[in-house]
């Protein structure tokens, strides 16, 4: 009887059937009957990898577009706190990234370039720099100039002077190295060097304009960037744009950018998929009411906002817990894993001021955030809009953050406390049951030992009343 009822109120309250629900999504799966396929239709909807290509990229990390610098920004805060915020394997990756970019295999013919090829390498921050300024002595090295940029220079404006110099000297490498790319492959190979590094310092350049609040001149020069070099795509410089745009507060350019980024054949990311829900949310979150959409149910524009929402945790599902400030923020690394806990302090570090200016953003978000994990197909193997969640993210995270960051796991479906107490309640009942037809007098004897124990209370009380009462009063009583 208990069961029909609560049965009943379930149904009437979720609109789906609670005996249903534990059977499919969670006796199921321990019983066996799990299908371990994703969902290839909606892979291919999204334009993401397919199940053969998962265990190559699921776990690709990638350069962080936001990153700090390290001497005005990271080891500002070693000198505040006395912790390191980047790991070795962060660091290590960021010292690969530099051979690859930087340098090339022509680099031995100018001494320059042949000191930083070797500066690259070094593990000491102190022996870079020394080498970054032995190779100005001889030359006007553009990539010294980056070392000092992001190593030595202790505020931003000093990094903005260097990289200003740096650009002086690899817009004039990139004009000679243009002009012979076509004469062979080493000079093809010294010319994509050269073209990096006028992007990278361009790109500096425009970060440096947005941290010193010249954010109009930072969308100009990302524009212009994105403009002049339109297939280096990989540096995700449209990042940093959305980013400097929300700051602006000009959401139909943060539109215009989405609409030529967030497309079925582009990699995703959460800088992509939360913008997207920001914006849809904006449309309603300064009048939205759970108890008014509850009663009333949800409008056209507040579900597309919830479905963008949903999409988005389903994305990353460790955004929200930044976002809504219940779990502290770290400064982002270099490099971060899609998907991740990595991507998504980098996300919010730079993110959150940019939802609680939106009037409600917020509010919708903490509403309805946690939702997707009933709509995500269950086991947690599957997805819906994605392909399915990475396993391997936390140990890839562990490795990108510090050792003082609590790496944020993949919010697993947790049991109602509805379901536990009454899936207790029957088996509680039903080993009753079964025992008393096995061992009726044991059992007989147990109910009166247990019954004695339950009214013994009682009984003390009454005992305790009868004593203080008057014997005719009492007598009156019980009649009564």
């Amino acid at each position: 009887g208990v069961l029909q009822i609560f049965e009943w109120w379930y149904f009437r309250k979720y609109g789906t059937s609670f005996i249903e629900q534990v059977s499919v999504s969670h006796l199921r799966p321990l019983l066996g009957g799990v299908d371990n396929s994703a969902p290839s239709t909606a892979s291919a909807a999204n334009g993401d990898a397919d199940s053969s290509r998962q265990s190559v990229s699921e776990c690709k990390v990638w350069r962080n577009p936001l990153n700090l610098f390290r001497g005005a920004e990271y080891n500002r805060y070693t000198w505040v706190t006395g912790r390191e915020p980047l790991t070795y394997y962060d660091m290590n990756l960021s010292a690969q990234d530099h051979q690859t970019f930087f340098t090339c295999d022509t680099d031995h013919l100018r001494p320059a370039d042949a000191i930083m090829q070797k500066a690259w390498r070094e593990r000491n921050p102190q022996a870079r720099i020394s080498a970054a300024h032995e190779a100005l002595e001889l030359n006007e090295c553009a990539t010294a100039y980056i070392l000092l940029a992001e190593e030595e220079a202790t505020t931003i404006v000093e990094a903005e002077k260097l990289f200003k110099q740096a650009l002086k000297a690899g817009e004039g490498c990139y004009r000679r190295s243009q002009q012979l790319q076509h004469h062979g492959a080493q000079y093809e190979a010294q010319h994509r060097r050269d073209t990096n590094v006028l992007v990278y310092i361009k790109r500096r350049l425009a970060m440096c304009a947005r941290k010193l609040g010249r954010t109009r001149e930072a969308v100009k020069m990302m524009r212009d960037l994105m403009k002049e070099f339109p297939l280096l795509s990989m540096f995700n410089i449209h990042e940093n744009l959305l980013e400097a745009l929300l700051e602006l507060q000009a959401y139909a350019d943060v539109q215009a950018v989405l609409a030529k980024y967030d497309d079925i054949s582009l990699p995703k990311s959460a800088t992509i998929c939360y913008t997207a829900a920001l914006l849809k949310a904006r449309a309603v979150s300064d009048k939205f009411s759970p108890e008014a959409a509850s009663r009333r149910g949800l409008s056209t524009a507040e579900m597309n906002a919830v479905e963008a929402i949903h999409r988005a945790v389903e994305f990353n599902p460790h955004v929200p817990k930044y976002l809504l400030e219940m779990k502290s923020l770290i400064l982002p690394p270099e490099h971060i894993l899609k998907r991740g806990d990595s991507e998504a302090i980098a996300y919010a570090f730079f993110h959150l001021q940019h939802w609680k200016r939106v009037e409600g953003a917020l509010n919708l978000l903490h509403c309805t955030w946690e939702g997707t994990f009933r709509m995500i197909p269950y086991p947690l193997e599957k997805g819906h809009l994605f392909y399915p969640y990475p396993i391997c993210t936390e140990t890839a995270d562990r490795e990108l953050l510090p050792s003082f960051h609590e790496v944020s796991v993949y919010p697993k479906k947790e049991l109602p406390f509805f379901i536990l107490f009454t899936a207790g309640l029957c088996s509680f009942t039903a080993m009753l049951a079964l025992l008393t037809h096995q061992f009726p007098e044991l059992m007989g004897v147990f109910a009166k030992a247990f019954l004695s124990t339950l009214f013994a209370p009682l009984n003390f009380v009454m005992e305790k009343v009868e004593s203080i009462l008057p014997s005719s009063l009492w007598h009156q009583l019980t009649r009564i």
